[in-house]
């Protein structure tokens, strides 16, 4: 028979004395239990003493909490929570330097506890942990402690970090802004800093005036990864928290100090494989910096004023002042306006008389225009030569240079999603990026010239216009898609996927989907699926063995916690806890938590899962949205929650739990999964068959024959 639900069987232990096993009822409050085991060991004064987890974060037993024990936990009886603060708020007072560093050794670790920190709060702790910062001259051990220690208790949010005062922010700018100061107390100062920034717009400006931009990027040279993480982090949350003019002088600034090109060749291109968070900070700093064009992109053309008169009319003098003769100043108004439209028909605007006109869609707005003109000034020749090759063919063979430029500004912004916001956990960035200023603009440049190729190979008319861009820009997303290193690169790869190469491809795919809609290959493949799905479940249940490293993740910035979940190699346990930074694959005895398979009841995703419903609905938390799943467990009480690092990682664990609990894989991975298995086996199967056509029905059976005498009788031969 069961156990009652409201029974667990633990452990409890204590240093110098014999364990004891207990039957904990959960309907009993917490201080009988703590005096019942107090008795037992003869310990006077119960209500002095707490239950603590043994492993992992060793949290203290509340009343708030207590649900959460499960069978066969191990549990240690040790000094209360109120207590142990009034020790530790004495113990960082002391004048005997080894007692007070041990202290704030101890505090920063039970700091992480939501029940200390709540005690050693109330005592007034963190006024003293300011004083040993703001009126202490250490920087090494002791401090390191003492900032590890304020920024466990400042996690739980039970203090503003508006609250903070003039003299301790400023001692924590000196420890980022010296030189002799030790890595770790960089680091958190450097942490503290970027927890400050989101919070106000007062602390913002105080950290951008005294950690200045060349400070910052001195840390970023240093050879220490996490300093440089940490540095990469405060300078990601300062460009996050400034506005849109603030955030342009800080990018102009960062260009002037070449920060991409040491981005490119120190932390793309280091000896060191790039960490997790790192390539999302790259990401983001991508993002920031595309997301400079916004403004631009949504303006559309003003046709009154004499800045944007001018820059349209840069473009045609560029083009076409070698052509005039005589100075158009000779010529009548009606004469060099009718010169001006051919000159501006010639570039290829739709509306030649007013080709403002044609500026005024927005996207892309001045944004076609800037890069137009970009194109005109930095490759005058490639300029020239497109409008006058241009100019000298038939009028229905000719690409218009400016309705084109439009069009693939338009396209381009898509496909580096320039004004969306930035995503939470998004890595993917092209490392070409950094290896080039003016990355939008050069990478036009090459694109308006990929134009003019893929017309000429396509031997365009103007009704074929959106056919050629359609073109363009599958040409630039296969290209992008292989993350070329460099814009070189990507124009020698994309020059190489010429109309033809794309016509191939295509070809090849849709033989490939003809081959496979031929009714009896449909038969094959049904045949086929069951056994490949069971591989894919499988490969699922592997990966979920292997486990994943996951991140906390708040609403309130993207947390560098992390925590370790995988499944037992019997597919019978899931286990799960809490790891240090660096540490990749654990082993799976140093997981504390555990859940039983048998114990899952629903696998929840999106918005279902509790731990989204508690943030705001934002754009910026869609892609969390995207990531996000939770497990219902033991009688549909508590629920584990999880927020993917990837799409992929989303898929395949989602598959993998719902593989535990019996049910369909439902991810957009299994059917791709799916098709490339189906594929694959189909094609060996019908290798045989190469230029063969299927016939949609079998071949009629013939008819028995009248007599079976030409079958050979083996029996008298052998007589």
């Amino acid at each position: 028979m069961p156990p009652p639900k409201d029974v667990v069987k633990i452990a409890i232990q204590m240093v110098g004395a014999i364990p004891q096993l207990i039957d904990l009822q959960q309907t009993k409050p917490l201080a009988s239990v703590l005096k019942d085991v107090c008795d037992a060991w003869s310990l006077p004064n119960a209500e002095q003493y707490a239950l603590q987890y043994t492993d992992g974060r060793q949290t203290y037993i509340t009343e708030s909490n207590r649900g959460e024990i499960k069978n066969g936990s191990i549990l240690r009886l040790t000094t209360s929570p109120d207590q142990e603060a009034e020790r530790l708020y004495s113990g960082i007072q002391s004048n005997n330097s080894d007692v007070k560093t041990d202290s704030l050794k101890k505090l920063a670790s039970l700091s992480q506890d939501v029940t200390f920190a709540q005690e050693f709060i109330n005592r007034n702790g963190l006024k003293k942990i300011f004083y040993i910062v703001e009126e202490g001259n250490d920087t090494g051990e002791m401090l390191a402690h003492t900032l590890k220690a304020f920024m466990e208790l400042m996690e739980h949010d039970f203090v503003s970090w508006e609250t903070l005062s003039a003299a301790f922010i400023k001692k924590i700018v000196s420890y980022v802004n010296m030189n002799a100061v030790d890595a770790s107390v960089q680091q958190l100062s450097l942490s503290i800093l970027e927890n400050m920034v989101p919070t106000s717009r007062i602390l913002f400006e105080l950290v951008k005036k005294e950690v200045t931009l060349d400070r910052l990027l001195t840390h970023l040279q240093v050879t220490n990864a996490q300093l440089q993480l940490k540095a990469m982090a405060l300078l990601i949350a300062l460009l996050l928290a400034a506005s849109d003019a603030e955030r342009r002088e800080m990018m102009d600034y960062l260009r002037e100090r070449n920060i991409r090109q040491f981005i490119h060749k120190n932390i793309i291109h280091s000896s060191e494989p790039l960490a997790d968070e790192m390539a999302h900070y790259l990401y983001v700093l991508q993002s920031v910096s595309l997301n400079l064009c916004e403004r631009r992109m949504r303006t559309s053309m003003d046709p009154y004023s004499q800045e944007q008169r001018e820059l349209l009319q840069s473009l045609r003098q560029t083009a076409f002042e070698s052509e005039s003769e005589a100075p158009t100043s000779n010529f009548s108004t009606e004469r060099r306006r009718s010169l001006c439209a051919k000159e501006f028909r010639k570039l290829g605007f739709v509306n030649n008389s007013n080709p403002a006109e044609d500026l005024r869609r927005a996207p892309p707005g001045l944004l076609a225009l800037d890069n137009m003109v970009y194109f005109s000034r930095h490759t005058p020749n490639a300029y020239s030569r497109f409008v006058l090759e241009n100019s000298s063919r038939e009028d229905k063979h000719e690409c218009p240079f400016a309705r084109s430029s439009i069009q693939l500004t338009l396209i381009l912004c898509e496909i580096l999603h320039v004004g969306e916001p930035c995503s939470e956990t998004a890595q993917a960035f092209y490392p070409m990026f950094f290896g080039q200023d003016h990355f939008f603009e050069e990478l036009f440049c090459i694109c308006i010239q990929l134009v003019n190729k893929t017309w000429k190979e396509m031997r365009a008319t103007q009704e074929d216009f959106d056919k050629v861009l359609q073109v363009v820009r599958e040409q630039i997303t296969r290209t992008l898609s292989l993350k070329p290193t460099s814009l070189e690169l990507f124009k020698t790869r994309v020059n190489a996927l010429n109309y033809s190469e794309i016509l191939k491809l295509r070809q090849t795919e849709r033989l490939h989907q003809e081959e496979t809609l031929a009714v009896p290959v449909l038969e094959l493949r049904e045949r086929l699926k069951p056994e490949l799905l069971e591989l894919i479940r499988q490969q699922r249940l592997l990966h979920l063995c292997e486990g994943t490293l996951f991140r906390k993740i708040s609403s309130r910035r993207r947390q560098d916690k992390l925590w370790y979940c995988c499944l037992s190699p019997n597919h019978k346990v899931l286990h799960y806890g809490d790891v240090e930074e660096g540490v990749n694959s654990p082993p799976i005895e140093s997981l504390p938590e555990k859940i039983p398979v048998a114990d899952m009841k629903m696998l929840l995703v999106g918005k279902e899962c509790p731990h989204t419903k508690e943030k705001s609905s934002g754009k910026q938390n869609k892609d969390v949205l995207e990531l996000a799943f939770s497990i219902v467990y033991d009688m549909e009480e508590y629920c584990l929650n999880f927020i993917a690092p990837t799409r992929y990682e989303f898929c395949l664990w989602t598959d993998g739990l719902n593989v535990l609990l019996g049910k369909e894989m439902t991810s957009e991975r299994t059917q791709t999964d799916l098709d490339v298995l189906l594929s694959m086996e189909l094609k060996l199967r019908l290798l045989d068959l190469e230029n063969i056509s299927i016939p949609d029905t079998p071949p009629p059976i013939p008819k028995p024959p009248s007599n079976l005498n030409f079958c050979y009788d083996f029996s008298q031969a052998e007589q």
